[in-house]
C-alpha cells in the first residue's frame, strides 16, 4: 500500500467559467489521465441562476458549463467517454438529445439517462461526465 499523500494521486480541477460546486465536492477531479466531472446544472456562473426555466435553456447552459470544465482539465468534448444524464422529466429526452448531440457529432460517448424524483435547486437536468486526458 502506498504511503503517498492523497493529494498527489488526484488534482482538483476548477474554473470560474462554470458554476461553483453547491456543496463539499469539486467541479472535476483529474486522476491519472482520467477527468471525472461532477454533476453539472444549467446555472450561469456569474449569477448562480438558471439560464432559463425551459429544458432547452438549461441543457444549452449545462453543455456550455461542461465545455468550460473540460477545457480547465485539458480536454474538450471529443475526450468524453461516458456521460450520465439525470432528467426531472423523461419527456424531455428528445429535446436534450438534440442539444447534447450537437456537442458529440461523431463517436459519441457511452451514456445512461435516468428520470429522477428531484434534482438540486429543482433543476430540469443534471449531467456528469468522464473524459480521458490526452
Amino acid at each position: 500500500m502506498s504511503t503517498a499523500p492523497q493529494a498527489a494521486l488526484k488534482e482538483v480541477v476548477k474554473t470560474d467559467k462554470a458554476p461553483a460546486a453547491l456543496g463539499p465536492y469539486s467541479q472535476a477531479i483529474k486522476a491519472g489521465n482520467t477527468l471525472y466531472l461532477s454533476g453539472i446544472l444549467g446555472l450561469i456562473p456569474e449569477t448562480g441562476k438558471f439560464a432559463g426555466e425551459t429544458i432547452a435553456e438549461q441543457a444549452e447552459q449545462v453543455m456550455k458549463n461542461m465545455g468550460e470544465i473540460l477545457k480547465a482539465g485539458g480536454c474538450d468534448y471529443s475526450n468524453v467517454v461516458k456521460t450520465t444524464i439525470l432528467l426531472a422529466d423523461l419527456a424531455d429526452f428528445q429535446t436534450v438529445n438534440g442539444i447534447y448531440g450537437k456537442h458529440f457529432p461523431e463517436n459519441p460517448p457511452a451514456r445512461s439517462t435516468f428520470q429522477v424524483a428531484r434534482l438540486p435547486l429543482d433543476a430540469r437536468l443534471e449531467v456528469e461526465a468522464i473524459a480521458i486526458v490526452q
